[in-house]
């Protein structure tokens, strides 16, 4: 498993809740994972229901077994000022920048950087490393943006290292790099089986492949429960109204004589398995569309009574049940 997941997704597939669930499933067994939101939406917050995160690591849950998910919401002026210190010492001096607007000119006129400074901190807990020499995090997860700009978001470091031929900001965009285009990474994209963020995932895909990023999963969110199978949906076009008032009257519906209980459920039944039979067909389209371009694909229920605490936790342990900690 590589240690940064990287999660993406059109707007509304769930991406956070998915990037939580996985955090908690891969700190199950004593192990520790970071989860890094950069949108700063405080999403990860409300998921876990606790106070908005500071920009600082702060254990957040407790996994089965053991394991820690520590949270940060990475702010980009601090990352800016952390930057600016680490590289060029300028203490106080950074922070007399921020007094005086240059941070957000910098980060506005040259939005690169912003992404450089995003990604280079979720690398660097990649990297981090305790007195031991062991990582101080199993795995770091990373809630990134939407599938439309999740490319340019990881690849943003090379066109600075294009631009920043030598000193501290091309090696730190060579150093992200080399860890976003390694083994170490995978980025998983979440998908609805509906058929626009199937399409957005399938050209998602495509666009990091080509830009030489390492894509791990496809993870399918709010999966409906199967209700009827496919030969009960043969029936479905081919049973008379007749037949199930008369069904419907042998279950103790009331009588099938015409005008009674059981007729006048009759064509609200069969509307609702009409309905779902069109459904079953799309999301069977929807699946077998996904299965082209050949990942590794997962599915998680949707939650009939809604998402908490406890349904993150069970979306967790399905994503251990079906393998992918």
């Amino acid at each position: 498993m590589s240690r940064l997941q990287v999660v993406s997704g059109k707007g509304g597939t769930g991406k956070t809740t998915v990037a939580a669930a996985l955090a908690l499933a891969l700190a199950t067994e004593g192990k520790r994972t970071l989860l890094v939101e950069v949108e700063g939406r405080q999403g990860i917050a409300q998921i876990f229901e606790t106070e908005a995160l500071p920009y600082e690591e702060r254990k957040i849950a407790v996994a089965p077994g053991g394991g820690e998910v520590h949270a940060l919401a990475i702010d980009t002026e601090r990352a800016l000022l952390d930057y600016l210190q680490m590289f060029y010492k300028l203490g106080s001096a950074g922070r007399a920048l921020k007094k005086l607007g240059a941070i957000d000119f910098a980060t506005t006129i040259a939005p690169g950087v912003r992404d450089v400074l995003l990604t280079g901190k979720a690398c660097e807990a990649v990297r981090r490393k305790d007195r031991s020499g062991r990582f101080v995090y199993d795995y770091v997860v990373m809630d990134a943006p939407p599938t439309g700009r999740i490319t340019r978001f990881l690849n943003v470091n090379d066109e600075v290292a294009g631009l920043a031929k030598i000193g501290p900001i091309h090696h730190q965009a060579q150093a992200v790099m080399r860890v976003l285009k390694s083994p170490e990474t995978a980025v998983h994209l979440v998908a609805l089986l509906e058929e626009m963020p199937v399409q957005e995932t399938v050209d998602g895909i495509a666009e990091l492949r080509a830009a030489r990023l390492p894509v791990g999963r496809i993870i399918v969110n709010m999966v409906r429960p199967e209700l009827l199978d496919a030969a009960d949906l043969e029936l479905v076009g081919a049973v008379t109204r007749s037949s199930v008032a008369r069904s419907l009257s042998s279950a103790g519906l009331g009588g099938a004589r015409r005008g009674g209980h059981a007729e006048r459920l009759v064509d609200p039944l069969l509307a609702q398995a009409e309905e779902y039979a069109e459904r079953y067909a799309l999301e069977a389209e929807q699946r077998a569309a996904l299965a082209e371009v050949d990942l590794p694909r997962h599915e998680l229920p949707l939650l009939a009574e809604g998402m908490d605490l406890a349904g993150l936790y069970a979306l967790a342990k399905e994503l251990r049940a079906q393998g992918v900690s």
